[in-house]
């Protein structure tokens, strides 16, 4: 038999990651995907927040913000 192929976006791979860390800063979400700088995930975030907003919560207005995947 062989094996069903899980096709997986970016931004999917990059919420797994979250929910393996916890509630993080983007500097910590980003050295954990290997990004030297801690706006690497800046464009990422913003995509999920457009297309996923239900997967991510995000913790204050101010910075540094908190971000935890659901």
């Amino acid at each position: 038999m062989a094996q069903q192929e899980i096709l997986r976006t970016f931004e999917q791979i990059c919420l797994e990651k979250l929910k393996e860390l916890g509630i993080s800063t983007s500097a910590e979400w980003s050295a954990a995907m290997g990004y030297k700088h801690a706006n690497g995930l800046a464009k990422v975030i913003k995509r999920i927040n457009i297309k996923m907003p239900s997967k991510l919560r995000v913790y204050y207005n101010k910075r540094p913000r908190r971000y935890e995947a659901l």
